[in-house]
């Protein structure tokens, strides 16, 4: 079992390749690589449309699926509550590695490749009160917070870095709350997700050696030591711990 999944409510990782020329858009094009992407994860059985993005999904009934999507510059797969942290990035490699030959994608076509860690927590609260209270507020902020009256409305931190001198490395925490002003005025707040997201992106075009496949395994590997040596232990789990204490 995947220790992230005993963090958070649901945890996910999705990949996104965003590409600089649209994608081929035939059935037949279409159609060959879903198939291919079927020989590899056979459960995978469920094509549907919606808003002109084409889906390959599992079965959602055990709370561990995979999907895959299609649109006009963009491709996308993601797997929630995976079992383990090698299942996620399986998934992607396995999805980046056919697309070569099934669309037709080569390694000039990438805008950028990203990779994001998500963290759901069902919280029947205020969001952002939660956060300013758990991670603190920048001390700038402090003596803002204290005037007579206020109330946070909204409090969704965000930091991004660079992992390279040529900045095409690029790591991304951000958090996204669902509270409501109406539930502020009323006190009723229904059960919402406050996600976390830990976002991994390369951008520009790949070398002429490099692989899509290598370059998702890699901003996996850099994704996960940023997970394991900062953001579980300073941001996941103080925020479990306030949750149940509430």
């Amino acid at each position: 079992m995947n220790s992230y999944n005993s963090i958070a409510d649901d945890f996910y990782v999705n990949m996104q390749l965003q590409t600089t020329m649209d994608l081929p858009q035939s059935r037949d094009s279409l159609l060959h690589f879903f198939e291919q992407v079927q020989r590899r994860f056979p459960k995978m059985r469920n094509l549907t449309t919606r808003e002109r993005e084409t889906f390959l999904e599992e079965d959602k009934e055990d709370g561990t699926y995979r999907w895959v999507s299609a649109d006009a510059r963009k491709l996308s797969s993601g797997i929630i509550n995976p079992n383990s942290f090698e299942d996620s990035t399986q998934l992607h490699a396995e999805v980046l590695s056919i697309i070569p030959y099934s669309l037709s994608i080569s390694h000039l076509d990438c805008e950028s490749l990203n990779l994001v860690y998500g963290f759901d927590f069902t919280y029947r609260g205020n969001h952002n009160l939660l956060l300013a209270e758990t991670l603190g507020l920048p001390p700038a902020f402090d003596e803002l917070s204290e005037i007579p009256g206020c109330q946070i409305l909204g409090y969704e931190p965000s930091l991004q870095i660079t992992l390279d001198g040529e900045l095409r490395t690029q790591c991304r925490l951000s958090f996204e709350t669902r509270t409501l002003p109406f539930s502020m005025r009323t006190g009723d707040y229904p059960e919402e997700q406050l996600s976390v997201y830990l976002a991994l992106r390369r951008v520009d075009s790949l070398l002429i050696h490099e692989k899509f496949e290598s370059e998702i395994e890699r901003l996996a590997e850099i994704g996960r030591g940023i997970l394991d040596s900062y953001v579980v232990g300073n941001i996941l789990r103080p925020l479990q711990k306030a949750i149940s204490n509430h």
